[in-house]
C-alpha cells in the first residue's frame, strides 16, 4: 500500500475475538464453487450433501478433497463406505443444492441420477463429476477431512453455480476456461 512503512499494519486493522459468527463472515468473502457428494448408506440407499470445501489435491495420483462435519448425520455412510462421488454444480442447479444443504428425509425423491463405477449417485446436468474411493480422511477440528481417489470422471462444461457472502450467484463469464496451458506459479 502507498504511504505505508515496511512492517507496519494498516490503521484500519483490528483484533477480533476469534468467535464462530464473525471467522464464518469473514471466511464468506471467499468465494466457491458448489458440490454435491454422493455415498450409499445402509442397505443401498444413496445419500447426499451440498458441500463447498472440494479442491483438486493431486494430478499423479489424482486425488480430490472434501470436508464434512462431524455433526452430520451422514458421517458414518462416508467414513464407512470407502468411496464417494463430488457433482460439481451449474447455475441452473441452485434448487438441488439447497434440497441436499438441508435436512430432507429422502433428498433423491424425484432426482435423476445413475450409479458411476462406485456405484456412488452421479447426478446429471452438473458441470464435472468425480468419482472415488476414499484415500485417506483426517479428523481436524469440527470436521472430517475426506481425501479421495479420482476412479472416473467426466467434464461437461457450462456456467458454474457459486457461493459467496451466504449466497449463491452465477459466473457466466468464467464457464469457458483456457485450460491448454497451466498457470504459471512464481
Amino acid at each position: 500500500m502507498a504511504g505505508m512503512a515496511a512492517g507496519t499494519a494498516p490503521e484500519t486493522t483490528t483484533t477480533q475475538a476469534l468467535d464462530g459468527r464473525t471467522l464464518r463472515s469473514a471466511l464468506g468473502h471467499f468465494a466457491t464453487g458448489v458440490t454435491i457428494v454422493t455415498g450409499i448408506g445402509t442397505r443401498g440407499r444413496p445419500v447426499g450433501v451440498t458441500a463447498n470445501s472440494f479442491a483438486s489435491v493431486s494430478l499423479d495420483p489424482p486425488l480430490v478433497s472434501w470436508s464434512l462435519s462431524r455433526e452430520s448425520p451422514n458421517l458414518a455412510t462416508f467414513r464407512e463406505g470407502g468411496r464417494f462421488a463430488i457433482n460439481i454444480l451449474s447455475e441452473d442447479q441452485q434448487s438441488l443444492s439447497a434440497r441436499f444443504a438441508r435436512p430432507v428425509e429422502d433428498k433423491f425423491a424425484s432426482v435423476p441420477w445413475f450409479p458411476g463405477t462406485t456405484g456412488c449417485p452421479i447426478l446429471p446436468d452438473g458441470l464435472a463429476w468425480f468419482d472415488c474411493r476414499v484415500h485417506a480422511s483426517h479428523d481436524v477440528g469440527d470436521h472430517v477431512i475426506f481425501i479421495g481417489r479420482v476412479v472416473a470422471f467426466e467434464e461437461r462444461g457450462g456456467a458454474p453455480l457459486v457461493f459467496f457472502g451466504g449466497r449463491y450467484l452465477s459466473a457466466p463469464d468464467l464457464y469457458e476456461p483456457d485450460l491448454s496451458e497451466p498457470p504459471s506459479v512464481r
